[in-house]
C-alpha cells in the first residue's frame, strides 16, 4: 500500500490554505506595499500522516477567520514571530510537570533495585516470587470444557476377525534376511601394497529381503527365500519377528527357479509356517503378502490383494541363465525387501514365495510368486542334495495354441479332433529323447497317461513326478499317426 495516501490524503505537493491564495487579490494600493518573506512552517509538508498536517490546518483557518471578522486589511503573520500557537503553551505546560514526576518514577525504582542486590532494601511481599526472590509463572485462568461437552473417544472396539487372527498366527514365521558381502576397499599405499588386511577389505550389507520358516527339527529350523536375495553372499544373518538376529548357514541354492534354503538354530523359533496347494487357487482368490518392503524398517509388513492371473510363464535373466518361471500373479503390493516373503491365502496357508513384480512406468499391481508347488520340489532337493537334481529329456516345446491352424493340419498333418499338446521344435543330439527316437515336429500330448497342454505342465510333471533313471512313456503324433516313446531320463 502507497503511505502517501494511506488516509485517502494526497502526497507532499499540499496546497496551502485559501488565505495565501488572496495575497494576489489585493487592490493596487496595496499592491505597491513590498510583501513580507513567508516562511512556511515544515510541518505543514509532511510524510507523517493526514492527522498531523490537518491541526496546522485548522489553526491557520482559525486565525483567518477572526481577521476577516474584524475588518482588519489581511495580514499574514510569521509564525516563527514571537506570537506562540495556543497548543504549543499547552504543551510546554505540561512538560513542566510531567518531566519531573517521570524523573521521580525511574530514581525510585533504581533505588529500590540497588538496594534489594545489595541487601539494604527488602522487598518481600512486594514483587512476585518466594522469600528465596525466585519468580514463580503466573497462571492463567483458563476455561476448559467439560469431557461431555467435547471431543469425545470411545471404548476402541477390538476386532476378532479371522484375517487378523490368521495374520498374528503366520507372521512369525516370516523373517528378515541380510545379505553381507565382503568389499574391497582399493586403497593401496605403499607403493600398491595395503598395510593390513583390515584395510583392504570391509563387509557391508549388499541387500535385505524376506524368508519363510518351513520346519524345525530338534535344535534346528530351515527358511525358504529366494535365491537372488542370499546370491554371492559372505555372510547371511536372520532377523526374527521377535527381534532376535541369528546367523544363517546356506544349505542350497536353485538360480533358475530362485530359490534357496537355510538352516538356522531353532532356539528362538516360535513359529513354523503351514503351506497349502497352489495347484487348487482361483482367480479372484483374496491373498495377502507378508514380507519386509525397503528393508527392515518395514518389517511384518502385510499387504492385500487377490490372484490376478495362474500360470503366467515369465522369463527371466538369472545368474544360470534365461529361464521361463511358472509363477502366480497377484495385484497385492510387493516391493524390494518383499522377496522371499509369503503369499497366503485367507486360511493362513502360503500357496506362494513372493519373488518379483514389473517396475515400469505406467505399470502397477503386477506382482509375481513361486506357487508353492514349484517350491516344494526344489526345496526338498536342495534339503537333499544341497542342488537340484533334474530330469533331463533334452527337447525344445512349444505349445500348438500358439501355431496357425493349417501349420497343424498341412505340415504337421494333425488330426482336427487333437487340440492340445506340444510341438517338439529341437532334440538335442545325445539327449535322451534323441536316443528314444523322438524327432523334432512330432507333437506330445501325454506323459505317462497325464495330458499335458503347456509347458509349464510338462515341467511340472518332470520335475514333481519323476527323477533321474526312471523311464517313461511319452505319447506323441508324427505325420498324423500316433506313437509312444520310451525315454530313460537323466540328470541335466
Amino acid at each position: 500500500m502507497d503511505v502517501n495516501k494511506r488516509h485517502g490524503h494526497d502526497d507532499a505537493e499540499e496546497k496551502l490554505p485559501n488565505e495565501y491564495e488572496s495575497i494576489n487579490q489585493t487592490n493596487d494600493e496595496e499592491a505597491s506595499i513590498e510583501p513580507k518573506a513567508i516562511e512556511i512552517n515544515p510541518t505543514y509538508i509532511s510524510y507523517q500522516g493526514y492527522h498531523e498536517l490537518d491541526s496546522g490546518q485548522k489553526e491557520k483557518e482559525l486565525y483567518s477567520r477572526s481577521e476577516k471578522e474584524s475588518g482588519d486589511p489581511l495580514l499574514i503573520e510569521d509564525y516563527t514571530g514571537s506570537e506562540e500557537p495556543f497548543d504549543s503553551r499547552t504543551e510546554r505546560h505540561k512538560r513542566r510537570w510531567l518531566t519531573p514526576l517521570i524523573t521521580a518514577i525511574l530514581g525510585g525504582a533504581v533505588v529500590l533495585g540497588s538496594g534489594s542486590y545489595f541487601g539494604f532494601v527488602d522487598l518481600t511481599g512486594f514483587l512476585p516470587g518466594g522469600a528465596d526472590g525466585t519468580v514463580k509463572s503466573v497462571e492463567t485462568a483458563v476455561a476448559k470444557v467439560d469431557d461431555k461437552d467435547g471431543l469425545q473417544i470411545d471404548e476402541t472396539a477390538i476386532s476378532t476377525s479371522d484375517t487378523i487372527k490368521m495374520i498374528e498366527e503366520v507372521s512369525p514365521a516370516v523373517v528378515g534376511v541380510v545379505n553381507i558381502q565382503e568389499k574391497s576397499s582399493n586403497l593401496y599405499y605403499n607403493y600398491g601394497l595395503p598395510t593390513s588386511e583390515e584395510e583392504s577389505s570391509s563387509s557391508e550389507e549388499a541387500g535385505t529381503g524376506s524368508g519363510v520358516i518351513f520346519k524345525k527339527e530338534g535344535d534346528k529350523a530351515y527358511i525358504v527365500t529366494n535365491n537372488h536375495v542370499i546370491e554371492d553372499a559372505d555372510t547371511i544373518e536372520v532377523y526374527l519377528a521377535n527381534e532376535k538376529k541369528v546367523e544363517a548357514k546356506l544349505i542350497g541354492t536353485d538360480a533358475l527357479t530362485d530359490l534357496a534354503v537355510l538352516e538356522i538354530s531353532s532356539e528362538h523359533v516360535t513359529k513354523v509356517a503351514e503351506f497349502g496347494d497352489s495347484d487348487k487357487l482361483s482367480v479372484g482368490q483374496e491373498v495377502l503378502a507378508i514380507g519386509n518392503p525397503l528393508g527392515l524398517d518395514f518389517s511384518g509388513s502385510v499387504t492385500q490383494g487377490i490372484i490376478s492371473g495362474l500360470q503366467r510363464t515369465v522369463t527371466v535373466s538369472t545368474s544360470a541363465g534365461e529361464w521361463d518361471m511358472d509363477v502366480i500373479q497377484t495385484d497385492a503390493a510387493i516391493n524390494p525387501g518383499n522377496s522371499g516373503g509369503a503369499l497366503v491365502n485367507l486360511s493362513g496357508q502360503v500357496i506362494g514365495i513372493n519373488s518379483m513384480k514389473i517396475s515400469s512406468d505406467g505399470v502397477e499391481g503386477i506382482g509375481f510368486a513361486i506357487p508353492s508347488q514349484e517350491a516344494k520340489t526344489i526345496v526338498n532337493d536342495l534339503l537333499a542334495d544341497g542342488s537340484v537334481q533334474r530330469a533331463y529329456v533334452g527337447v525344445g516345446l512349444q505349445s500348438i495354441a500358439e501355431i496357425p491352424k493349417y501349420v497343424l493340419e498341412q505340415q504337421l498333418k494333425l488330426p482336427t479332433d487333437v487340440t492340445n499338446g506340444l510341438v517338439v521344435t529341437q532334440v538335442e543330439s545325445g539327449s535322451p529323447a534323441a536316443k528314444a527316437g523322438i524327432e523334432a515336429y512330432d507333437v506330445i500330448v501325454s506323459i505317462e497317461d497325464t495330458e499335458v497342454t503347456t509347458l509349464s505342465e510338462f515341467r511340472k510333471y518332470l520335475y514333481s513326478q519323476t527323477k533321474s533313471g526312471d523311464t517313461v512313456k511319452i505319447k506323441l503324433y508324427r505325420d498324423g499317426s500316433v506313437q509312444t516313446a520310451s525315454v530313460t531320463l537323466t540328470e541335466q
